[in-house]
C-alpha cells in the first residue's frame, strides 16, 4: 500500500520532521464504550488495521465500509527519528494533524493532551511534556455525527448509497500526520501581503520566546537571485515590516511586466529565507523556508482585475473526490495531473467546491500557475451551531491558507446552503454579512462572494448559476438561455430558477457577474448509471454540446468569466470534462480551442 509521504505544510518548512501516515490499529465504537473503557490506556489492542490518512469509506484505507460508524478508534507506536532526538534538548516536539472530521480527542501514552472540532482545518500540539522514553503510543478518537446538520458537511451523505448531489463520506483521519521538531525560541508563523502599488511586501511574523535582543534575518531570493534581505530585532513577539522589492533594479520598466507579478500565465513565486538569531551567543535557533507571490486582485468598472489589468476568469468546478480516495488525494501526483489536465483544457482555475482541499494542491497551484476559489463545506441547516461553526472554520482557513497566491476568491456560502430562508430572513441575511465582513477583516487582499448562486447580500462578485440550456434540438430554449445570458440586465433580472439573483433588501452594486455553474453535460463514455443536467451519446455530440453552451457564454456582453461543471465525473454524477478516474471524454485540445474562444480584444 502505497502511503502519502509528501511534505504537509509547503508555507513554512523546517528541515526536522517525520511522517506518520501508514498503517495504525483501528477500531469501530459504535456502543461508545471507548471512554469509559478506556481504550486509550497503553497496549489496548484494535481488532483492525488502517491506512492512514485514507478514511475507513474508501478503497486506500485497506478497509472500503460504507456503512455508517460515527465513533473510530486509531493507535499508532511509533519511535522518534534519529532527526528529532539529535537536539532534543533544545527542540520542542510537535504532533499535527492536517485534517480529521470531526471531532477528535488525542491521547499520547495514556494520557489526553488535546481535542479539536472541526472537520477541514489542521491542528497541533506540543507533545513534548508527553513523552516516554523509547516507544511511544499515539491514540485518537475521533467522533463524526452522521445525522448533525450543524456541522459544516459539504457534498458529504448521511446515508450509506450516495444518491443525487451526494457522495460518500469521508470520516476520522483524512489528511497527514506528522511530527516537527521545534526550536524552543522560534518563528511561529509569518504573513506576506503584497503592496503591489508599492512594489513592495509586507511581512508580519510572530516569534516565540523571543526577547528585544534578539533578531530574525531574512533573505528574498527571485530565480536564485537575491532580491532583499536584512536583519530586524524582536522589540515584541511581533514584527510588522515591508521590503522594497523593486529597488530601482527595472528602473523605467513596468515591473508587472518584467517577471515580478504573479499570474496563471507567468506563476512567478519569491523564495524566502527566514532564520531566529540569539541575542546572547549569536547562535541560529530556527531556520525556517517560504515563498510568496506578488499579486493584486481588485475589482472596478464591473471587471475583475488581477495586478492592475482586467482578467478574464475560465474557471472549472472542482470537487476534490477520487474513486480509490474520496476526499482525500491519493499522492502528490494526482493534485499535479488535475491542475496540467484543467490548464490542458484552457482553464486558467477552479473553484475548489464544497470543501476544504489540502495545502499541497494549493501548493502546485501556486507554482503551475492556476488561480483557485476557496470555498468551505455548507452545513445543510440554519442555526446558532452553524453560526458558530462556520465563522470557526473560516478563522482556521484564512490562518492556513492566506500566503497562497492562487487563492484570489473566498467563497463562504453556496446557493443558500445552511440559510434556506435568506431571502427574507433577517437573521440568515445579518449571517451572510457578517460572514461577508468577518472574512475581510482577516484577509483584504481577496474578493469574497457572500452566497454564490443566487440570493446574495453584499458581495464583491455577482454569482449566478444557470443550467437552463437545454438539450441539443431544443432551440427555443437555447435561444432563452442566450437571452437570459446576453447582458447585465437579463442577467440580473431573469432567475434561471425560482431563487432571485440578491436577497431582499439587496442589489447590484455594479460588481463584476460571473456565471460561476453551468453545463454540466452527462456523457457516460462507459455506459455507467448516471446524470448530468443534459446529455449526449458520443464524443463528437460531447464536444458539439460543449461549443454551443460556450458560444452563449462567450457572447454575453455581461459576464466577466465562468466556472463550468465539472472537471471529473464523482460517483453517480457523470457529468465531468473527464471521468472519475481522469480519463479524457474526448480530445482535450478540442475543449480548449472552444474556450480559447474568448478574444482579449474584448476587454474594455
Amino acid at each position: 500500500m502505497e502511503v502519502k509521504q509528501e511534505y504537509p505544510r509547503p508555507q513554512l518548512v523546517r528541515e526536522k520532521w517525520q511522517s506518520l501516515n501508514g498503517f495504525w490499529d483501528f477500531a469501530f465504537d459504535d456502543a461508545d464504550q471507548g471512554i469509559l473503557q478506556k481504550w486509550y490506556k497503553r497496549d489496548r489492542k484494535f481488532e483492525q488495521e488502517i491506512c492512514v490518512p485514507f478514511v475507513y469509506q474508501c478503497e486506500k484505507s485497506g478497509i472500503h465500509r460504507k456503512k455508517v460508524h460515527e465513533i473510530l478508534w486509531y493507535k499508532k507506536k511509533f519511535t522518534l527519528s534519529e532527526e528529532l532526538l539529535k537536539e532534543k534538548t533544545d527542540t520542542e516536539i510537535f504532533l499535527h494533524f492536517e485534517a480529521v472530521d470531526y471531532e477528535a480527542k488525542v491521547y499520547l501514552n495514556g494520557q489526553y493532551i488535546a481535542q479539536h472540532k472541526g472537520g477541514y482545518t489542521p491542528f497541533s500540539v506540543n507533545i513534548t511534556p508527553y513523552l516516554a522514553d523509547g516507544e511511544q503510543e499515539l491514540t485518537v478518537r475521533v467522533y463524526d455525527p452522521a445525522f448533525d446538520e450543524t456541522i459544516p458537511r459539504g457534498k458529504q451523505f448521511w446515508e450509506e448509497e450516495s444518491r443525487s448531489i451526494w457522495y460518500t463520506p469521508s470520516s476520522g483521519i483524512w489528511q497527514s500526520v506528522w511530527l516537527e521538531g521545534v526550536p524552543k525560541k522560534r518563528l511561529e508563523c509569518v504573513k506576506f501581503t503584497s503592496l503591489y502599488d508599492e512594489g513592495k511586501i509586507n511581512i508580519s511574523c510572530k516569534g516565540y520566546q523571543v526577547t528585544p535582543e534578539d533578531s530574525i534575518r531574512y533573505k528574498i531570493s527571485l530565480k536564485k537571485e537575491t532580491i532583499a534581505k536584512g536583519e530586524i530585532f524582536w522589540n515584541t513577539e511581533k514584527l510588522d515590516f515591508s521590503v522594497d522589492l523593486i529597488q530601482e533594479k527595472i528602473f523605467h520598466t513596468n515591473y508587472h511586466e518584467a517577471g515580478f507579478s504573479w499570474t496563471p500565465e507567468t506563476p512567478t513565486l519569491f523564495d524566502v529565507e527566514f532564520e531566529m538569531i540569539n541575542g546572547e551567543d549569536g547562535r541560529i535557533t530556527d531556520k525556517v523556508s517560504s515563498y510568496f507571490g506578488f499579486r493584486k486582485v481588485h475589482t472596478e468598472h464591473g471587471m475583475v482585475y488581477l495586478n492592475n489589468k482586467p482578467y478574464y476568469q475560465k474557471l472549472v468546478l472542482d470537487q476534490g473526490y477520487w474513486p480509490e480516495s474520496l476526499l482525500t488525494a491519493p499522492d502528490d501526483a494526482a493534485l499535479i495531473q488535475d491542475i496540467e489536465l484543467a490548464k490542458a483544457m484552457g482553464f486558467n482555475g477552479c473553484r475548489k467546491h464544497q470543501k476544504v482541499e489540502e495545502s499541497r494542491f494549493l501548493y502546485w497551484a501556486d507554482k503551475m500557475g492556476f488561480l483557485v476559489w476557496g470555498e468551505c463545506a455548507s452545513a445543510p441547516m440554519y442555526s446558532d451551531q452553524t453560526v458558530n461553526r462556520t465563522l470557526k472554520d473560516w478563522g482556521e482557513i484564512i490562518e492556513r491558507d492566506y500566503n497562497h497566491p492562487c487563492i484570489i476568491t473566498w467563497v463562504p456560502l453556496n446557493e443558500s446552503w445552511g440559510v434556506p430562508n435568506i431571502r427574507t430572513d433577517i437573521r440568515q441575511q445579518s449571517f451572510s454579512m457578517a460572514l461577508y465582513y468577518y472574512i475581510h477583516a482577516l484577509d483584504t487582499t481577496r474578493l469574497v462572494i457572500s452566497n454564490d448562486g443566487w440570493e446574495m447580500t453584499k458581495t464583491d462578485i455577482c454569482a449566478i448559476h444557470n443550467y437552463s440550456h437545454g438539450q441539443k434540438g431544443e432551440w427555443q430554449m437555447y435561444k432563452d438561455y442566450q437571452k437570459m445570458l446576453s447582458e447585465k440586465a437579463t442577467l440580473l433580472h431573469n432567475p434561471p430558477t425560482c431563487h432571485d439573483i440578491y436577497a431582499s433588501g439587496y442589489s447590484h452594486e455594479n460588481v463584476p457577474i460571473l456565471l460561476t455553474e453551468f453545463g454540466g453535460i452527462a456523457f457516460a463514455v462507459s455506459e455507467e448509471e448516471g446524470w448530468g443536467y443534459t446529455a449526449v451519446h458520443s464524443q463528437n455530440e460531447f464536444v458539439e454540446e460543449y461549443g454551443r453552451i460556450m458560444e452563449a457564454v462567450y457572447a454575453s456582453e455581461g459576464l466577466w468569466g465562468y466556472c463550468y461543471t465539472q472537471l471529473t465525473d464523482v460517483e453517480q454524477e457523470i457529468n465531468g470534462l473527464l471521468t472519475y478516474d481522469r480519463k479524457p471524454k474526448c480530445d482535450l485540445a478540442e475543449i480548449k480551442s472552444i474556450n480559447d474562444g474568448y478574444h482579449s480584444s474584448r476587454i474594455g
